[in-house]
Order: structure tokens, then sequence, then C-alpha cells
């Protein structure tokens, strides 16, 4: 015998469908929330060193700010710490409380200039009327301050970190270091890193992109290449001061946001020196087909 289904018993089944649809949604949601809950503290260094301690001699300046995690919510922050450690200041100063390893950097920065000025000093040619004398041993001669940046140099550091994108589990940020160690050149160089705060790795292309995403990144870099320069053809750009676009491949050095990924390629790989560090931004749009599914990343490109 048929039995027969009331109308109230097919509006309940109907309910408590979407009930459990919904249910389903909301965990979902709930395992990819916006907030990191993430508080970050700071550092700031800016020592300046002279030889001797004399204020007429070379000297070293070192200018540092460092940005680190206090407190993570859902996360070991010592294990982050070490990340931020490992990434700005080195890998010889992860393991260390935060105050110590930027007390020994700046310890270690001069004494490292202390040894390169000692190797001069003993090393250091004389020169016109000191070219037979007896003053070798001395940093600087009695007479020479007013001719120091062609006879000795002085070294300078910045080192700053920066938080670029905090949310949906990841934080992304970038490190900025320049340096001089004596002429007119100062070398730049950006690191950009993005902490998984699920696995506690940093990601790289391998994470996020599928086989074979390095030759079809090529053609995506020239275009925003050409796009951020304001160009429309590889040989405008090589007359900017780029070269190589033609064979241009990622080089893992990037960010992730909500919006798209950001690659940095630094002076020197593509670009002449005295060009800004180009910055390249791609949306997610134009990549969607070479994300990999189920990864961060791709939830990411889904965002509205």
């Amino acid at each position: 015998m048929k039995q027969k289904v009331s109308g109230f018993s097919l509006l309940a089944a109907v309910v408590l469908l979407a009930s459990l649809q919904f249910s389903c949604n909301r965990n979902e949601r709930s395992r990819f929330k916006a907030d990191n809950i993430v508080t970050f503290d700071t550092i700031t260094v800016d020592k300046k060193y002279f030889l001797d301690d004399k204020s007429e001699n070379p000297s070293c300046n070192l200018k540092l700010n460092f940005i680190y995690p206090e407190s993570i919510a859902d996360f070991d922050v010592n294990a982050a710490r070490s990340v931020f450690l490992r990434t700005v200041i080195g890998p010889s100063y992860e393991t260390l409380p935060v105050q110590e390893a930027v007390d020994r950097y700046v310890k270690n920065y001069i004494a490292n200039y202390r040894n390169d000025a000692e190797i001069y000093r003993v090393n250091r040619p004389l020169y016109g009327n000191h070219a037979d004398s007896s003053e070798a041993g001395h940093y600087i001669l009695e007479d020479e301050h007013d001719h120091l940046p062609e006879l000795f140099y002085s070294y300078y550091e910045t080192l700053s970190d920066s938080i670029i994108y905090n949310q949906y589990g990841i934080i992304s940020f970038q490190v900025r270091q320049v340096n001089n160690k004596g002429g007119k050149m100062s070398y730049e160089t950006v690191r950009n890193y993005v902490l998984d705060l699920t696995s506690g790795e940093l990601l790289n292309e391998g994470d996020i992109f599928i086989p074979g995403y390095d030759l079809s990144l090529r053609p995506v870099l020239q275009s925003a290449l050409l796009t951020e320069n304001r160009v429309k053809t590889v040989q405008e750009l090589e007359d900017l001061g780029f070269f190589g676009i033609d064979e241009i491949m990622p080089n893992n050095n990037f960010l992730l946001t909500d919006k798209g990924i950001t690659y940095t390629f630094n002076k020197g790989e593509y670009s002449a020196y005295q060009l800004q560090v180009p910055q390249v931004f791609i949306p997610y749009g134009a990549i969607r087909s070479l994300l990999r599914e189920n990864t961060i990343v791709s939830m990411l490109s889904q965002l509205k």
C-alpha cells in the first residue's frame, strides 16, 4: 500500500535540507575567517658609530625598523616570530628572543664595519706627501679630512619590514634593505613573504600554481609591465632601462592579497639599477586558470 506524504511533511523536509545547507556553508565560512586577530609590536634602532669613538673619523649608520607579531589568536606566536626573525634579521637570529636578536644584529653590524676598517687601516695606500711616510696604520691623516670621501668610506644600512596584508589566514609582508659600503651606489633589495597561519610555512609558487605555471605567467608578466610603465611594446620597455623581458620568469618574490598577486623584481634582474624596483600587480582574474584548487589563493580569488 502506498503511503501518502502530507504537505506539512514535505515542507518540513525542505526546511531541514535548507537548514543543513546553510549550516554547512556557515561552517565553511567560519574556517575562512577574515580577521587573523594578530597584534604587532615594533622595535626601532638608529645607531651611529664613529671609528675610535672620534666624531671626525668615518662612521657606520644603521637604521632598523622591525615589525613582528606580538600575539596571534589561533597560531603559535613564537613560531611566527621565528619566521619574521629569519626573513628580516637573518637565519642565525631566528631562535633568539626578539630584543636579543636585534641587539646582536646591531652589535655584529658594527663589528663587521670595524673589521673592514681595520683591514683598510693596515693596507691603505699613502699618497702625495705621505707616500714615503711612516704614518701608515692610521684611518686618516691630519691633512686628509677635506678629501675623506676619496680616502675612506662610511657604511650605512636601512632595514625594515611592513605588513601588506593580514587577513584570511595569511600575513603578507615585505622586507626592504638598503646598504652602502662606500662609493656613490647604494644597493636596495626588496623581499616578499607570505606566511600561512594554517601550516606555519611560507608559501611558495608551487603551493599556489598548477604545474607549468612559469611559462604561462610570462605573457601575463609582460603585459602587466607594459601597463605599469604605460608603454605598448617590449622594445619601449627596453628603452626605459629594462632588459631580458622576452625571457622573464616568475621569481618566487611575491605578495598575496584578496585582490591578486604582486611580483617584485629587484634591480639588476630585469631592469637597470637607476630605475625604481619594479613591482608588478596581477589580478586573480588574469590567472584564475593557473591557480591550484582548494588552496588559500583559490579561495581568495573567489572573494567578492
